[in-house]
């Protein structure tokens, strides 16, 4: 079984070595984001091996992995694994989600147990996908030491993804409606509508390295609406997409018109702003929608 190792890279010096030294055993794709930093020069001269697509711009992080999937894809993979730059492979944990897989082929993406970076805990976000509301069994089986393979789950971040070959034929790569951030939320959606799952193998480990780094997006931005949006309507998984749009239309709208009356202009300007969002991006959702419903190699 050829597998390939996907790592996409933005400026990502702080955590490189140890990234790529914990994948030598294997075949490993970066995708370069346009990095300012030394990234490319260190990759090409302390890591020859490794296949370096440098990017001019930054394509964000599901449009670069497409890039790194489908070069995988041409050169025969059967098994893609996305790793983040700020992530670690603990020794064996590609070849046992490989063999859980094989026993277990129902399951269209596998993600090992992701660690703190310093190995002695678990990720603080990670173990929010292991709650009891998403797997009544898994707490219950690890206190008794009897864990399951594989634990199915609604959602797990894509820091650390095995997807097989078949998954990628079936519904393709990320959505590019997405830069970054809602990528991976999006693509479990399509999963879960298309009828196929996610799951979680408690025997595979990696050390994700991203305590006080990562802060998701400002909640205060257009940016974060931009991206709830997108994330809520573009949700196969639910059917009222376009009635909450107009509601959401109308609701501004309303807002506007009482803002009109208060004199309040900077209000009102935010929901000229806010308007002009959801038309700019309502077409796109559509678009995304009526592909992601449909089976296909998608974006790759």
């Amino acid at each position: 079984m050829a597998a390939y190792i996907i790592v996409v890279s933005y400026n990502g010096m702080k955590w490189l070595e140890k990234c790529l030294k914990s994948c030598a055993d294997y075949n490993v794709i970066v995708v370069d984001n346009a990095s300012k930093d030394n990234t490319v020069s260190y990759i090409k001269k302390e890591f020859p091996q490794v296949k370096l697509l440098e990017q001019q711009t930054n394509l964000g992080f599901g449009q670069a992995n497409n890039l790194g999937i489908t070069y995988a894809l041409n050169e025969g993979a059967d098994y893609v694994f996305l790793l983040n730059q700020d992530a670690y492979l603990k020794p064996n944990t590609l070849n046992e989600l490989i063999n859980v897989h094989e026993n277990n082929t129902d399951y269209a993406v596998l993600s090992p147990i992701q660690l703190n970076g310093e190995g002695n805990k678990l990720d603080r976000n990670f173990s929010k996908y292991l709650k009891y509301d998403y797997n009544n069994f898994f707490h219950f089986d690890a206190i008794t030491k009897n864990l399951s393979k594989i634990y199915q789950v609604p959602f797990v971040n894509a820091a650390s993804w095995l997807i097989p070959k078949e998954t990628l034929l079936k519904i393709g790569g990320f959505d590019p409606i997405f830069f970054h951030y809602g990528e991976d939320d999006n693509y479990c959606q399509r999963l879960r509508y298309h009828k196929l799952k996610v799951g979680i193998v408690p025997d595979a480990f990696v050390m994700h390295d991203r305590e006080f780094e990562n802060k998701g997006i400002d909640t205060k931005t257009s940016k974060y609406k931009e991206w709830k949006y997108k994330l809520n309507w573009a949700n196969l998984n639910l059917n009222y997409h376009s009635v909450e749009i107009k509601q959401r239309v109308r609701e501004i709208k309303n807002s506007r018109i009482n803002y009109l009356l208060k004199f309040n202009l900077s209000s009102v300007k935010q929901c000229n702003k806010e308007l002009k969002l959801i038309y700019c991006i309502s077409d796109s959702i559509n678009q995304s929608r009526a592909t992601n419903k449909t089976l296909g190699k998608h974006y790759i």
